[in-house]
């Protein structure tokens, strides 16, 4: 558990990083989708050589590649990677861009409930009733922390199936991850290299010149944007430690559970602007709704990953 909430607070710190590097002026002029893709290209490009350099300083890499070659865990890692990565990234996208930031936050919420049945239904893993109530409690506070009045419908059946896409891909990879997880041949450091490795390759190869978007990446890296790459670098470093702590939990307490956990980043990132007062930030205005939000995804969440007769076995 502590794992999981580890993972949420990283992944908190690099979204909030990713935000300011694509709230600048270069990233302005261009639509939100192309954007998306390039950013999330380069953050997950950055994030797979961190995973590299981890893997490499502990002497990994050739446990990696006989993971990746000869165990079937390993393939099935590429594909949890393509449909959590790309397809999912995309549906996410699709969600935004037709149907508005409300819907988007649908689709980020809902993925831990697909996840946990999926889980429930090809993994055997069960969850408690009032695990399930408190599992719904923590999406209903995700949706109110990023909810929207303004729901822009442009195209109602292509952000329906972006939603689809993102929620049941999101929840499809980290079923995938939990069975290869049990794999003792691929670890949960072997595991996010090759995913990691996996999305990148799929941008850098497939999107990105399907959206044309290489001409505009290989211009961020001029002296005018010389902060801008350095940033999505770091936002990859703290996206790579969320990962680890977030496969780590998906093999030691199960793809539900360590999904609840995830999903308190939310609440998080919210918490984040607080922080940076000490450090001479502003101090940011939050609504009656927010605050219960941010409390119900924060209890709620660490609740549904709870199993209370364990618990209270152990302490006996």
């Amino acid at each position: 558990m502590a794992a999981g909430i580890i993972a949420g607070i990283t992944w908190a710190i690099a979204s909030y990083i990713l935000t300011i590097a694509t709230g600048n002026q270069v990233f302005s002029a261009q639509s939100l989708i192309f954007v998306t893709f390039v950013s999330t290209f380069i953050h997950d490009a950055s994030s797979a050589v961190w995973a590299t350099a981890y893997n490499g300083v502990r002497g990994n890499l050739g446990n990696v590649w006989r993971a990746l070659t000869k165990t079937k865990s390993g393939k099935w890692v590429v594909l949890a990677a393509l449909i959590g990565g790309p397809i999912g990234m995309t549906g996410y996208v699709m969600a935004l861009t037709y149907m508005g930031a409300s819907i988007g936050a649908v689709a980020s919420a809902v993925f831990p409930a697909i996840g946990s049945v999926l889980a429930y239904v090809f993994l055997k893993e069960k969850m408690k009733w009032y695990q399930w109530i408190f599992l719904i409690a923590t999406l209903g506070g995700v949706y109110g922390l990023s909810y929207s009045p303004e729901l822009n419908i442009e195209n109602f059946w292509l952000g329906i199936l972006g939603a689809a896409m993102c929620a049941f891909g999101w929840g499809i990879e980290a079923v995938i991850l939990a069975k290869c997880l049990t794999d003792p041949e691929v670890k949960d450091e072997y595991a996010l290299q090759i995913r990691q490795t996996t999305s990148a390759l799929t941008y850098a190869i497939i999107i990105l010149p399907f959206v044309r978007g290489w001409g505009f990446t290989a211009g961020l890296f001029t002296p005018e944007t010389d902060w801008l790459i350095p940033t999505i670098i770091v936002a990859g470093l703290f996206a790579t430690i969320s990962y680890l702590f977030y496969y780590k939990a998906i093999a030691q307490i199960g793809a539900s559970k360590a999904m609840a956990l995830n999903v308190t980043y939310c609440a998080w990132i919210a918490i984040i602007p607080l922080v940076l007062v000490i450090f001479g930030g502003e101090m940011p205005t939050f609504s009656p709704l927010q605050i219960l939000c941010t409390v119900v995804v924060l209890v709620c969440g660490i609740f549904a990953a709870a199993d209370f007769k364990e618990i209270l076995s152990k302490r006996k």
